[in-house]
Order: structure tokens, then sequence, then C-alpha cells
């Protein structure tokens, strides 16, 4: 078994961890290279389904000009209410070379994007990582930033430090029959609690330039689920008793029931103004110091 984390510094050994894949808490094993896949389904090719400007992410990632992101096609986790089901359930995309692949991030770059913006990236980090260094060798200098679950490994922050710059994690759940049922993973809140921790000892600050757009840091996302306000006032307990309320956070309510919601009654639906109110007052109660929190539509 490979160490993920010590395998880093040449191309033959960042392909070399597809050879026994552990790349996330499923730790599979199987050889990607050899045309074997895992719980994911990725392969041993980049496989992409959109890349562009994106203006909807958080002010200091869109900022004016918009977020350059790459939507990976696949995932490690199985929500039952994801809104990007057809790329990360069904696999929707396409295949890219390195060299492809290194040729998009500087297109991104040269249009003007603040950051590259990798969606749902664990299972080709290693790929990622060859493109992104050559890609640096050719001229790009915007920040690297992972747009990630919150569902991966203390050796997975160490693989990925030398090279990301922003780290946007989600923190979803607070149990771990929830995270099950909605999301198929197992062990969420123990693998959510050490992975938070290690990226907030890697990126403890976050570092704006001068027209306030992030270059380095780390901003942890909450979505609220219909019918778990409970939950998300236990993971805003946990979070400001793992990392403290002075790091930056998300508050989110876009919840919309997409994919297979309409089988769960229960999360069928948006979440309700008393739902929104009752984890707002508690984030207020907590004193978070940063962060940003959406507008909550009436038609919600």
């Amino acid at each position: 078994m490979k160490n993920i984390s010590s395998e880093k510094n040449s191309e033959r050994d960042l392909l070399s961890l597809l050879e026994d894949c552990r790349l996330c808490p499923w730790s599979c094993g199987v050889n990607r290279l050899r045309g074997e896949t895992g719980r994911c389904g990725a392969g041993d090719k980049l496989k992409i389904a959109a890349h562009t400007l994106h203006f909807g992410e958080e002010p200091p990632i869109s900022g004016r000009n918009g977020s350059g992101t790459v939507f990976f096609s696949h995932c490690n986790s199985f929500c039952v209410y994801c809104q990007n089901y057809p790329i990360s359930q069904i696999g929707y995309g396409n295949e890219y070379s390195l060299e492809d692949f290194t040729g998009i991030l500087l297109s991104l770059q040269g249009r003007g994007a603040h950051n590259i913006n990798l969606v749902s990236p664990v299972p080709y980090t290693p790929l990622i990582k060859i493109a992104v260094d050559e890609a640096k060798n050719k001229g790009l200098k915007i920040p690297i930033l992972m747009n990630l679950f919150g569902w991966e490994t203390e050796e997975f922050a160490e693989l990925t430090s030398d090279f990301v710059d922003v780290y946007l994690i989600d923190i979803r759940y607070s149990n771990n029959e929830t995270a099950n049922k909605y999301s198929g993973i197992k062990h969420y809140t123990e693998v959510n609690e050490k992975f938070l921790k290690k990226i907030n000892e890697i990126r403890p600050s976050v570092e704006l330039d001068e027209n306030e757009i992030i270059t380095k840091g780390l901003i942890i996302r909450h979505l609220i689920i219909p019918g778990h306000s409970e939950e998300s006032i236990e993971c805003l307990d946990h979070l400001k008793g793992w990392v403290g309320n002075e790091v930056h956070l998300s508050l989110m309510n876009q919840y919309f029931p997409a994919y297979n919601a309409f089988k769960y009654p229960e999360i069928n639906r948006k979440i309700t103004r008393e739902e929104w109110e009752r984890v707002l007052k508690h984030l207020e109660n907590l004193n978070f110091k940063n962060g940003w929190i959406q507008d909550f539509e009436e038609d919600n």
C-alpha cells in the first residue's frame, strides 16, 4: 500500500498512485492504470464535463472576472440530491490528455479568471498536479482552488498542500447516519473533522489581493438540507469547536430537490424561512467573524 502523502515528487510517483488507488476514504486499491475503476468510476484519464468562467461562487472567488472553473466527471460520494448529477453520478464528460488540460488552465487564465477552481477533483488529483506543475512552467500564475465535499483524508491534504492555494470545503452533516442515507458514505463526521482541522493548519488564514480576491486560505461551506435544521445547528457547533469562529464560513440556502431526492419525501422540497432563520440565529449566537450568508428568496 502506497502512502499518498510521500509519493508526490515526480510524475512517475504521482502516476503510481493510480496503481493502488487510495486517494479517498474508500481506499479501493484498484489499479486504474490497467483499466480498473473503484467506487467513484474514474479511470486513468482526466474526464471533464465543462470548463468555464463561473460567477456564482463567494465574492472573493468569483470577483469581477469570474472563477476559472473545471467540472470533473464522477465523484466519490453519491448524494441523492446532487444538482450536478449528470456529471457526478452518471459521468457525463470527455477525456482529456494532460497536455490538453494544461492548455485549458492557461486558457482560463488568459480569459481573465481570478483563479482555477477544481470541482470534484479528488479521483484525478495526481494527474491534476502534473498538469498544474507544467502549466506553471508555462506561465500559470493565478491561485489554484480545490472545491471539496469534506470527505477527504489527512494524507490527501498533504498531497495537495504544495500546489493548492485555496480550499473550499463542505461541512455537510453532523450525523453519520444522515451522511450514509443521503450521500452513501461512511464515517463522515470523523473524516470531516480530521480533514478540516488539517487544512486549517495548512491554510490558517485567508489572504486577499488588492482587489479583494482570495489568493490563499480556507473557506468552509454549509448547505442547509430541508428537515435537518437541527443538524445544521450541530454542524455550526462542531465547526466552532474544531477550527474556531475566525474561519471564513459560507452559509447556503440554495438546496433544491434534484436527482433522486423525490424518493425521500422529507428532503423533496426547498427549505422554509423558519428553518433558515433558526440556523441563522444560531450562527449569530456563535459569533462567527468572517464569511457570507446567501439571501433568502421568498419562493424558496
